[in-house]
């Protein structure tokens, strides 16, 4: 046998499973033709035999923890399947056998299948190479499809991506009325500097100089866009901004006369002008983002299928456009 470089969990009756294939049978089959036809590739091969230990926890710990399980579907037995359906549910790389004459029940039938025939030599060595080329082509091909049930909830174009995104998109929006809640905080008081009215009637964050960036905050820490390191470059520089703003703008109703003249120099002059054209562009990038995942997502919909968003989540909701409005994703 080569070298150890792998391992290989064999899911495979332990008993009787008809008249023909005794536990006897079974036994023989994994010793004299599973095992050594892939230990011959140098990956060490089991499968779970009774101990004193968990025998359940001890399957289900390999099923999810072997780089290639083989699951033998003769017979249909009913533990097989169920240990199919757990394997398949966490990992790819598994490669489904049977007797020729095994009619695949239909949630199986799709995936490919490779048949032995014990009654023909010639058959069996046929066999033996396309066991070894679908171990070899796990090893090669790693991230090769072969689930049905990641493929549907956590592959590319799958529940759980659409779901993803509509996370991403409400973050999305709550990012873009934060940042707009800033642009009109930031014109106010530049308005404000310059021709003073009744402070008293002056938004408490205006007069204080409050602004909010815990939605920006939460991105950088987070990435949950996936979004190429400029995007979050230009998120970083405009919390900059903001907390720029912060040490420049005291309180309106405690600002002396001197105070005026320097946040009126500050607002108005070149930093103060590409603040404005800061923010702006933060938030065009944002409705950018937003409108390219919306369309993502109704793509999505359309193609596979899928109830719409309000439905899978049991609520009603949907935004079409930034801070208002009704989709029907």
């Amino acid at each position: 046998m080569s070298e150890i470089k792998s391992n290989c969990f064999v899911i495979m009756p332990f008993s009787r499973s008809s008249e023909e294939h005794t536990e006897g049978y079974w036994t023989k089959h994994f010793n004299e033709l599973l095992k050594p036809t892939i230990e011959e590739l140098g990956v060490k091969t089991f499968r779970v035999e009774a101990m004193r230990e968990d025998i359940l926890k001890s399957i289900i710990q390999s099923l999810v923890t072997s780089p290639i399980v083989v699951a033998d579907l003769t017979d249909h037995n009913p533990n097989v399947f169920w240990e199919l359906g757990v394997r398949q549910s966490f990992r790819q790389n598994t490669i489904t056998i049977a007797e020729e004459g095994t009619k695949l029940p239909f949630d199986v039938s799709p995936k490919a299948t490779i048949f032995y025939n014990l009654h023909s030599e010639e058959n069996i060595n046929q066999f033996k190479i396309n066991l070894k080329t679908a171990i070899n082509d796990c090893f090669t091909n790693p991230e090769k499809s072969d689930s049905h049930v990641l493929d549907s909830i956590t592959g590319r174009g799958s529940l759980y991506e659409l779901i993803r995104m509509d996370d991403a998109r409400r973050r999305i929006e709550a990012l873009i009325v934060e940042a707009q809640s800033n642009q009109e905080n930031f014109e106010m008081r530049k308005k404000l500097v310059g021709e003073p009215d009744d402070l008293s009637e002056i938004p408490f964050p205006v007069s204080f100089g409050i602004w909010r960036t815990k939605c920006m905050e939460f991105l950088l820490v987070n990435r949950y866009l996936d979004e190429d390191e400029r995007f979050y470059k230009t998120a970083e520089a405009t919390l900059r901004f903001l907390e720029n703003l912060q040490l420049h703008g005291p309180w309106l109703s405690i600002m002396s006369e001197k105070d005026k003249d320097s946040a009126l120099r500050f607002y108005t002059g070149q930093l103060g002008k590409f603040i404005t054209r800061a923010l702006q562009i933060w938030i065009d990038l944002l409705n950018r983002i937003y409108h390219k995942i919306v369309e993502r997502m109704k793509t999505m919909i359309s193609d596979t299928g899928f109830k719409t968003i309000g439905e899978l989540r049991s609520i009603s909701y949907g935004i079409d456009k930034p801070y208002g409005g009704f989709i029907d994703l």
